[in-house]
């Protein structure tokens, strides 16, 4: 239809953002910000950089899991007067003991 698509980060139009969220604010919103001379821009990424993406938000997510379940130990192991340092290192070498 002629229209040229551009894509704008949630963070440059969450300032234009005047009444609580719903749709109609969020498309008032994006209307004034695309409008200001000076509006970032972000490009479209590619199926190889959305790739690479996912593959590091599943890895974060794994590594706050884990980090949730040596939290957890610590603490578990903590009521029974066992203390151990913070650090993942340490939930591998200790818990054994």
């Amino acid at each position: 239809m002629g229209h040229t698509v551009r894509l704008m980060a949630p963070q440059f139009v969450k300032p234009y953002v005047k009444t609580n969220k719903n749709d109609a604010a969020d498309a008032e919103a994006i209307c004034e910000a695309v409008a200001r001379p000076n509006m970032r821009f972000v490009p479209v990424k590619n199926v190889e950089q959305q790739a690479v993406l996912a593959l590091h938000r599943v890895r974060q997510g794994f590594v706050r899991a884990r980090t949730a379940q040596a939290n957890q130990i610590r603490g578990l192991l903590g009521e029974f007067g066992l203390i151990i340092p913070q650090g993942i290192g340490y939930i591998a070498t200790r818990v054994p003991e």
